[in-house]
């Protein structure tokens, strides 16, 4: 018998999305499968904080769990590309990815193509957007603007670096006295 981790995520927990729906559906079918499993909820999820998300992956590396089914692809990750490396990094190590609602499960010849075809839309939309980036860069050198940050008034002036370097040296000093080890601040400066 499989052991899988059933993967839930809403953005917000504030009563208006529940993850209830989705446990119901991915409960059923890893029953219908005769499949045991864990269940992980990310309750309250922003761009680059998803710590149950995090935690499960950790465990998928360590091979404790057989596959991981999710409701619908766009629950798994907010991305194409996200979506491509995550479940790219997953059937690498043999690791099942199966999506519910969209009726894909990436181990199987068609979730393999669709896959494939997943992963060239993601490379398309790379190249587009890179495309368009060079294209306003050679705009806006074209009308006379300097790529990059603006200049702001520490950039008027070169910066001195032996300041910087005494600093350091004296920080360094003041941490081997504390510790018990004294150096010479020559040894520092060379």
């Amino acid at each position: 018998m499989k052991h899988v981790a059933l993967y839930c995520r809403v953005s917000l927990s504030n009563g208006s999305q529940t993850t209830e729906n989705q446990r119901i559906r991915l409960v059923e079918y890893a029953t219908k499968h005769k499949l045991t499993y864990d269940i992980y909820e990310e309750e309250e999820s922003t761009r680059k904080t998803r710590p149950v998300k995090q935690a499960l992956m950790e465990r998928l590396r360590n091979h404790e769990y057989d596959a991981v089914i999710v409701y619908r692809l766009d629950r798994f990750a907010r991305s194409s590309t996200e979506l491509i490396l995550g479940a790219k990094e997953l059937l690498d190590k043999g690791i099942g990815f199966i999506s519910v609602s969209d009726n894909l499960d990436f181990n199987s010849a068609t979730g393999k193509l669709h896959f494939a075809i997943l992963s060239a839309f993601a490379e398309f939309e790379r190249e587009l957007i890179r495309e368009r980036t060079i294209e306003g860069l050679r705009r806006a050198k074209m009308q006379g603007k300097r790529p990059g940050r603006p200049k702001g008034s520490k950039d008027t002036k070169k910066r001195k670096k032996s300041g910087y370097i005494l600093r350091e040296a004296l920080k360094r000093q003041n941490s081997d006295k504390n510790s018990g080890k004294f150096k010479n601040i020559g040894n520092y400066l060379t």
